[in-house]
């Protein structure tokens, strides 16, 4: 529910993702539930039940297994990429509040100095120096 809730939030504000980022978002969301796999199942179980229309039995194995490493390919493909863009999205989260709490240190630091020196390690650990 909450992806959703943030899916209308960014069209509200207008989005500015690309067609690419906006499609792996929705194979990841699509993926990632239960009709899918029925989906997946289903297609599994045709290919069982289609043996009797194939000739050779090794012809009829190769089909599924080439359907099923290019389908595979490409899932993991975008799965990894939208795994990817979360991962920086966390990041970026982490690093504001840290740079958040180092601001916070260094405003107390004037009856601490400890404080202020606690602010320079957490700003030296995460590297927030050098991106601002």
């Amino acid at each position: 529910m909450e992806q959703r809730s943030d899916a209308a939030q960014t069209r509200r504000r207008g989005d500015r993702r690309s067609v690419f980022e906006r499609f792996v978002e929705q194979a990841q969301l699509r993926a990632s539930q239960a009709p899918f796999f029925f989906v997946c199942v289903g297609v599994v179980v045709l290919w069982l039940v289609s043996i009797p229309v194939w000739t050779d039995l090794k012809t009829w194995q190769v089909a599924i297994h080439t359907v099923a490493s290019v389908f595979t390919l490409l899932l993991v493909v975008l799965l990894e990429n939208a795994s990817r863009r979360a991962d920086e999205a966390a990041q970026e989260k982490l690093n504001v509040i840290a740079e958040a709490l180092a601001a916070l240190m260094d405003s107390s630091a004037v009856h601490d100095p400890a404080l202020g020196e606690a602010a320079s390690r957490l700003r030296d650990a995460v590297g927030l120096e050098a991106r601002h």
